[in-house]
């Protein structure tokens, strides 16, 4: 198997390559300016764009602002000693452990049944495969009471597989069960395109190189494929449990909004506008809290900060 130097040496060797090339298209829009254009031109020609700071901060405070200003006011409208007393109300808790128990699950399962399609994704080339890749896209675009709906419509008691799933004496509908699988149809394709990204950007030359060594196709995939994709299955993986989290409308639907049974915290949120806004207000705060700390610990992990270079 080829050596983590070699590995590191073609890749430098490879992003050259694509510097060179752009360095290359630019060279005849350079060719064209006329005889009498001095040095200068050409040389800011292949210089990238240059922004001032002050105009491109008055160019991204609104956005900025429009973000930041709701996710503040929650946090000023609820003092932190009304925020300490209500964490031990029993409906938060159940709440919060409901959420965070679902979410987890639906996770691994996504994983373990979206790896598979995000490798077909990426690596093959069939008749039907832009048929799947819709498909695949298809919950992020559908209303989530459309996805209650169809999920409730086919394993629910009267649904497509109801009788089936009842001479089993399996109930799925308006259980915890049913939090998961609404979750998972809502949360699945943002782990698919992940990984299907991550997938495509190992170099297949890598993978070659250690099957020439007489790994066999599972060796390939556990210790080449995987660690050089493992920025994209992360980035996947956070944002369907992010996705998981906030779902409401195919919940609220196929699973229904049971304490304790099936009540996740956005299901809480809504009922907590209408009894007692403390408890939406909390929950709300533990939702934006945790959802920014997993994506600030993940985006430190993969360094996937921009640096702007805001020189004049």
């Amino acid at each position: 198997m080829a050596g983590s130097s070699e590995c590191l040496a073609y890749i430098v060797n490879s992003q050259a390559r694509r510097n060179a090339d752009v360095h290359e298209k630019l060279l005849p829009a350079v060719g064209k300016l006329q005889p009498g254009t001095g040095s200068e031109t050409r040389r800011r020609l292949l210089l990238p764009i240059r922004w001032t700071p002050h105009l491109i901060w008055l160019l991204s405070l609104p956005l900025l602002l429009f973000l930041s200003l709701p996710l503040v006011a929650i946090v000023a409208r609820l003092p932190l000693t009304r925020l300490a007393s209500s964490l031990m109300n029993p409906q938060i808790q159940n709440a919060v452990g409901m959420s965070m128990g679902t979410t987890l699950v639906t996770t691994l399962v996504t994983v373990c049944l979206g790896t598979p399609v995000s490798y077909l994704l990426a690596r093959r080339r069939f008749a039907l495969r832009r048929a799947v890749d819709t498909l695949v896209d298809l919950p992020c675009v559908l209303p989530p009471a459309v996805a209650g709906v169809a999920l409730l419509m086919t394993f629910g008691r009267r649904g497509l597989l109801g009788n089936l799933l009842q001479q089993w004496d399996i109930e799925i509908a308006f259980t915890w069960v049913a939090v998961v699988m609404a979750q998972t149809f809502v949360a699945a394709p943002f782990y698919v395109k992940g990984a299907v990204l991550g997938f495509a950007g190992v170099d297949r030359e890598l993978e070659q190189a250690a099957a020439l060594d007489g790994a066999n196709n599972l060796q390939v995939f556990r210790h080449v494929t995987l660690p050089l994709a493992w920025s994209g299955l992360l980035s996947g993986c956070v944002m369907t449990w992010a996705r998981a989290l906030g779902e409401f409308g195919a919940t609220i639907i196929f699973a229904g909004n049971f304490p304790g049974r099936t009540q996740t915290m956005p299901l809480a949120i809504y009922i907590g506008f209408e009894m007692d806004l403390t408890v939406a207000l909390t929950l709300a705060v533990i939702m934006v809290g945790c959802s920014f700390l997993v994506l600030m610990l993940v985006k430190g992990l993969l360094r996937q900060e921009i640096c702007v270079d805001l020189s004049p």
